[in-house]
């Protein structure tokens, strides 16, 4: 079946912290150029929508505002839909994302990557909550992310600790959500089938994507490990970065 549609990852994929990997805007040049649909989908967590849209200027990615998906975003629909009041364990970079939600008096816990600003007094204000029958909405499960001097901790450990001690589970907004990719197809009129998704990390891109029955490719960038191609799932590709990403996706258009 051929290719519609292409979603990408962008941290670890096109940069790294401030830096832009090398290739990234030619890679993201031939694939405006192919005519292919293209959709980000990041699980990004310490920027609001608008602020990453910013960066993503600043580096000389151009991403219209309609082509980026984030667990913000569903997080935020699902709180106005059921008309829950969160408690949000999140970034400060990530609040104008939830201007205007009501707070007060909290009936559901939010958790993303908070970084240093996750607290005991927080975590445990949250655990109360849970064991009172407040929904878990977690932006992310990823374990860890490539921070310009190394890999730090993800919101999954955080989400994990959580479910633990109050015996919930989480209701995943971020990747691998099937829920996530079967939004950023909605709108395009395309079928999983139709469509791959190329990032960094092989548990909630690559895995997560062939879960939801659409191609995968994992690129030996951003949080990739040695090893973590013995983890792909059945279907997954591997490609040395973006740009070989692209290239394996020009030689497979007329067999897809």
């Amino acid at each position: 079946m051929k290719l519609h549609t292409v979603l990408l990852d962008l941290g670890g994929v096109f940069y790294e912290g401030t830096r832009l990997l090398p290739g990234a805007q030619d890679a993201l040049a031939r694939l405006r150029a192919s005519g292919l649909a293209l959709r980000f989908v990041t699980n990004t967590t310490r920027q609001s929508r608008a602020a990453l849209l910013l960066e993503l200027a600043r580096l000389g990615l151009d991403v219209a505002t309609d082509e980026l998906l984030t667990p913000a975003s569903a997080a935020r629909t699902v709180l106005l839909e059921r008309g829950l009041r969160p408690l949000l364990l999140i970034h400060p970079g990530l609040a104008p994302d939830f201007a205007g939600i009501e707070v007060d008096q909290p009936n559901a816990v939010v958790v993303g990557d908070a970084g240093d600003h996750f607290s005991y007094a927080g975590l445990n204000q949250a655990f109360r909550l849970l064991q009172a029958g407040a929904p878990l909405l977690a932006l992310g499960r990823n374990r860890y992310f490539k921070e310009a001097d190394g890999l730090s901790l993800d919101a999954g450990p955080f989400v994990a600790a959580l479910e633990y001690a109050a015996g919930v589970s989480a209701e995943l907004l971020g990747k691998p959500a099937p829920a996530l990719f079967a939004a950023a197809l909605r709108p395009l009129a395309c079928t999983p089938a139709q469509a791959v998704m190329i990032g960094d990390d092989v548990e909630a891109d690559v895995n997560g994507a062939l879960a939801a029955g659409l191609g995968g490719i994992l690129v030996r960038t951003g949080k990739y490990r040695p090893g973590d191609e013995m983890r792909l799932a059945t279907g997954g590709r591997l490609a040395d970065d973006i740009g070989a990403a692209v290239d394996s996706l020009c030689l497979d258009q007329g067999t897809r």
